[in-house]
């Protein structure tokens, strides 16, 4: 018989749900695809790990937090998020290693890791989509840890986009990058570095999705996000 210790037990999910990071997902790292398993382990060794624990966060709880929390950077998210789970595995997991794989300069296949989860449907507006939380959500970390918890079931929801008659995205982008085949990255780089554009630090299309519009970001947390992006348009294009 099993020690009582080395039963699966819950992930105490309310302490990060509190803090915002409100959606959770957990591997096991053996039942992972090849190829996942494979870029995982070019950016850490896994052995010694015996799942992965992908965290994001939708609506408008995380960005509270955050504001709450005092930290005042460039990267304000990413920090809050790092130290976030760093408490919450001293106080809640103190016997248990873990290493984190996102935030970081490394690539990480997030929406390859989102679909594996249920998360995440393609919208014409490049974000991810789905049925609950529209496109207001985002991945926050990618933890590897040598925990045991239930391994999580696949989120079934239908692609909402199925379902849209009015396009109302697509007829809201100015730079015309959505609709009649691919999206056309060159037209919302180039428009979004107008100095006059309208999607300098938002997204017409995106605000125009009804899916999810409830968790709708505030106009502050869009205007964040949408420099950062606006930064790296500018700095790579």
């Amino acid at each position: 018989m099993s020690d009582f210790t080395d039963l699966p037990q819950a992930l105490p999910a309310a302490v990060l749900n509190e803090a915002g990071l409100n959606r959770q997902a957990v591997f096991a790292l053996a039942e992972l695809p090849a190829e996942i398993r494979a870029s995982l382990d070019a950016i850490a060794p896994l052995a010694g790990y015996r799942q992965l624990i992908l965290i994001g966060h939708g609506g408008r709880r995380l960005w509270e937090c955050v504001k709450a929390s005092g930290i005042r950077n460039a990267d304000p998210i990413d920090d809050f998020t790092v130290r976030t789970i760093a408490q919450f595995f001293a106080a809640h997991l103190p016997d248990n290693r873990y290493q984190l794989l996102y935030p970081s300069h490394h690539p990480i296949g997030l929406q390859q890791l989102g679909s594996l989860a249920g998360w995440h449907h393609a919208s014409p507006f490049m974000v991810g989509i789905d049925a609950e939380w529209g496109s207001w959500s985002a991945y926050r970390a990618v933890v590897l840890a040598d925990t045991r918890f239930p391994v999580s079931s696949p989120v079934h929801r239908s692609h909402p986009c199925s379902a849209c008659r009015t396009q109302d995205c697509i007829a809201a982008c100015p730079a015309g990058a959505l609709g009649d085949g691919p999206f056309k990255l060159e037209r919302c780089v180039a428009y979004r570095k107008q100095p006059d554009s309208a999607c300098r630090t938002t997204c017409l299309a995106r605000l125009a999705c009804p899916v999810g519009a409830r968790h709708r970001y505030t106009d502050e947390q869009i205007s964040h996000s949408y420099s950062i992006s606006l930064r790296m348009i500018e700095e790579f294009y």
